[in-house]
């Protein structure tokens, strides 16, 4: 039985091959893609000194994939983000974007639970299977960043007041950030 609960341990050997702990074979960086997208940690750690590779690897893995055209980071926020390792903003930077995709993911839970509970659209039969493919569709366009939670099913006549608040509490966050820097 494997524990979901632990980081799926991955070793890199001195050949750069990774190596799987749980399952007993190889793996590409793609494969260490999915185990996230499908909401498992992963730690990826070298055989001979123990150090700790799982950023290194993770951001080749976002750098592949902005490279093959399947952008999310925007060329400005990529801007910004080199801007920040510059400055002193490089403190804050990491508690903003921690902060910012923790709102996102409440703000999607809290979507959710509203969808469930007040669209006419659950009593229509077949809606849950549409609602579990709209939510894997969702959940591989970002690639899996919202930890296993099922993508927000925006229908067309939903009140704004939503995306609303989340803008609201995003430029607090972001003026609170401001306060810090000073």
């Amino acid at each position: 039985m494997v524990d979901t609960e632990k980081p799926l341990l991955i070793k890199r050997y001195a050949s750069r091959r990774l190596y799987n702990t749980e399952t007993s074979d190889y793996v590409t960086l793609e494969d260490i893609a999915t185990f996230i997208r499908d909401g498992r940690e992963v730690q990826i750690v070298d055989l001979k000194s123990g150090d700790d590779l799982t950023r290194q690897y993770l951001l080749q893995i976002i750098a592949e994939h902005e490279s093959r055209g399947e952008s999310v980071l925007p060329v400005d926020v990529l801007t910004d983000l080199v801007r920040s390792y510059t400055s002193s903003a490089s403190t804050i930077v990491p508690q903003f974007l921690a902060a910012s995709f923790e709102m996102l993911r409440e703000s999607q839970s809290k979507m959710m639970e509203n969808m469930s509970m007040t669209n006419p659209m659950t009593k229509v039969p077949g809606f849950e299977a549409l609602q579990a493919q709209q939510a894997a569709f969702f959940k591989a366009m970002t690639g899996g960043m919202m930890n296993g939670s099922s993508g927000p099913e925006m229908e067309t006549g939903e009140a704004p007041s939503d995306l609303d608040q989340i803008k609201k509490q995003l430029a607090e966050l972001q003026a609170q950030l401001l306060k810090m820097g000073k």
